[in-house]
């Protein structure tokens, strides 16, 4: 087995893991839109109170990066498997 398989194996198993990691993300997402909603309503309840505090919540969209390229990894790898079986009910057919 080669080291791309054996990554895509390893990492079948762990998609309880991502979906986790992922939900985490968006639930970040939350202060990080109210914040940006205070910017372009121009409030400034939240948003440049102080510089660090907007350093993180813009910092959140980067974060974003992990979820976007979590959910491709597990489409692809939930693709892999479906072509997986349907290559396997086809095998089993023509036999």
């Amino acid at each position: 087995m080669n080291a791309w398989n054996k990554f895509w194996n390893w990492y079948e198993n762990k998609i309880l893991g991502s979906v986790i990691l992922i939900a985490i993300i968006q639930f970040i997402q939350v202060p990080h839109m109210v914040w940006n909603a205070d910017i372009m309503l121009e409030a400034g309840i939240v948003s440049r109170v102080h510089p660090v505090i907007d350093w993180f919540l813009y910092g959140v969209d980067l974060i974003e990066i992990v979820s976007i390229v979590n959910v491709g990894m597990i489409m692809y790898s939930l693709i892999k498997k479906r072509q997986a079986k349907k290559n396997q009910i086809t095998s089993k057919i023509s036999q």
